[in-house]
């Protein structure tokens, strides 16, 4: 692990691996650079790697109040160490810091890989509650931190309530719990992207290539998302994981390396 300070003067931890292009590997909401561990040894294949601690998770520092736009300086100061380029990959919630940070940095990123943002800009799923960022950090500040991940996997992400407790029983929730407040954090990104209306045209300005990866067996709103990307962003090619899931870019991290080699690289 190696230690960067951000434009703020917070500390942000990374690892490095592999040869080749640069890649920055954003991690999801909840989790730290270890949750895309899977990912990165894939890419590293064929590129050099650069995974981090986004800010309030493992060895990073958490300053308050919570300000997206930190989050972007972060990734400017990663793609410094990287000699000032790289492309940037995602899944899920990641997806929309990604593509904010390509939006603001410009020609210092050379590409996106995002797999499955979960917009919602219909009514082909229900939106996320207009509060869950307030109601969420209340739960945070009163210590329910277990209620706060039960929230936010009901009401933002859309599990049925009945899995909860299977959930429950991995090892990976007492992690969500300790991250939860991260949850808000991603809400504040995602705010206008999820509400069931078209996404807005005038938020991101970007000219490098966008791949949008679609798994085959995902929801069909995830399929809609991409394409309304598409249909606002020049340089998007909508792609297909076939048979695959939401979970891909986590559970079949060769499957995603390959497609997201073939794009970034041809």
């Amino acid at each position: 692990m190696s230690t960067l300070t951000s434009a703020d003067g917070t500390t942000i931890a990374y690892e490095q691996t592999g040869s080749g292009p640069a890649i920055i590997v954003v991690s999801n909401v909840a989790e730290d650079r270890t949750g895309v561990a899977g990912l990165v040894t894939a890419l590293a294949k064929d590129f050099t790697v650069l995974s981090f601690d986004r800010r309030g998770r493992g060895a990073s520092g958490d300053p308050q109040p919570y300000d997206p736009a930190r989050e972007i300086d972060d990734i400017s100061a990663l793609i410094d160490v990287l000699g000032g380029s790289a492309a940037l990959a995602g899944g899920s919630g990641a997806c929309g810091l990604a593509l904010d940070a390509a939006s603001a940095l410009g020609d210092k990123v050379s590409g996106l890989y995002l797999y499955e943002p979960p917009f919602i800009v219909d009514g082909s799923r229900p939106p996320v509650p207009a509060d869950s960022v307030e109601h969420l950090e209340a739960l945070v500040a009163a210590g329910q931190r277990g209620e706060a991940s039960e929230y936010f996997m009901t009401q933002v992400v859309g599990v049925p309530a009945e899995y909860l407790p299977m959930m429950k029983e991995d090892p990976s929730w007492a992690d969500m719990a300790a991250y939860a407040h991260t949850y808000a954090y991603d809400g504040r990104i995602w705010r206008g992207l999820q509400d069931g209306t078209p996404l807005p045209a005038d938020r991101w300005t970007i000219d490098a290539p966008i791949a949008v990866a679609v798994g085959g067996d995902s929801e069909a709103f995830m399929r809609t998302g991409a394409e309304a990307l598409a249909a606002i962003l020049p340089n998007v090619t909508v792609l297909t994981l076939a048979d695959h899931d939401h979970g891909a870019f986590w559970a079949a991290p060769e499957a995603v390396a390959e497609q997201a080699r073939t794009f970034l690289l041809g």
